[in-house]
């Protein structure tokens, strides 16, 4: 478990963290999330203590990064943005080099490299130098040298920077299946990467959290209203009888429907439900429904709210 307490970050008058505080638990993939310039890499940097807190500290277990920081770099797998490399190297010198100064035995040190190598899929280049690989394949080599220690703890900073759609889709099932036995933790101001990968995601803004939990249900903790979305299809408006109905808020018809039909956004009480209603004003009115949802704001609408 990493406990994040009351850590702020200061450059000069530039506040980056202030006061963040946060309980990362074992074998949840967590993404931290915000836009450009939100404190993202300094808390990353903090936690694996290439640089100390101005402020406040933290925990893995019983050790702290004040007291205990080559201990806990020992636990951690690290890949900055800009994946350590060097591109003179062959691949596989390169992962031995790594395994050398993680002072992995020698006489392990090909197996650990073998399984990287497989799980991350470079056995096909194992012999390139890594200036003739493709972007993708870098990012895969800067994941295995992360992951050659076997650390307990994963650390990805913006993991799928610079990819195509096809290597962004392959980093992800990677990072899924690396999350099932490690803990992990990576940022990200991409909001699908992270309603695709995360079991939780902590948003913060300015060097605060602004909102904290699973991606999906996020919108529930801060929004005070239902939406239910409407279309019909009928030879008049219903949206006076959709009104009167308790617990609507306000009803919005769209300009956007098909001759005979017509559309509605229906906002509500956060806690009703008035579909069975919504259905009955149909059947009263003789409007046939043509669809009838519960609208969920996306991630991307939290985000933006929270941040702008």
């Amino acid at each position: 478990m990493i406990s994040i307490r009351n850590v702020s970050k200061n450059y000069g008058q530039v506040k980056a963290l202030k006061n963040f505080s946060a309980v990362i638990n074992k074998g949840e993939i967590t993404g931290i999330l915000g836009p450009n310039g939100a404190g993202k890499t300094t808390l990353l940097k903090i936690i694996t203590c290439y640089m100390y807190p101005t402020e406040g500290n933290v925990l893995f277990d019983e050790m702290d990064i004040w007291s205990d920081s080559i201990k806990i770099r020992e636990m951690i797998g690290y890949l900055p943005e800009n994946a350590p490399l060097y591109s003179d190297l062959s691949v596989i010198d390169y992962l031995k080099f790594v395994a050398d100064i993680r002072n992995i035995p020698k006489n392990i040190t090909m197996d650990r490299i073998k399984a990287v190598s497989d799980l991350c899929d470079i056995r096909t280049v194992a012999y390139k130098r890594i200036d003739a690989l493709s972007k993708g394949y870098r990012q895969r080599v800067g994941l295995a040298q992360a992951l050659i220690h076997d650390p307990q703890i994963l650390i990805l900073d913006e993991p799928t920077s610079g990819l195509d759609p096809n290597q962004i889709l392959e980093i992800r099932d990677l990072i899924k299946r690396l999350g099932k036995e490690k803990t992990m933790l990576f940022s990200s101001h991409i909001l699908q990467e992270v309603q695709a990968v995360c079991d939780r995601a902590i948003i913060i803004n300015r060097g605060e959290i602004v909102a904290d939990g699973a991606p999906d249900s996020m919108s529930d903790s801060i929004t005070n209203h239902k939406e239910i979305f409407l279309t019909v299809r009928s030879s008049a408006d219903i949206s006076a009888g959709l009104r009167y109905l308790y617990s609507v808020k306000e009803v919005k018809t769209s300009s956007d429907s098909s001759p005979g039909e017509f559309s509605y956004s229906i906002f509500t009480d956060k806690d009703s439900d008035v579909r069975d209603r919504v259905f009955d004003v149909c059947v009263e009115n003789n409007a046939k429904i043509i669809e009838m949802r519960l609208e969920k704001d996306s991630l991307e609408k939290v985000f933006r709210e929270l941040t702008f």
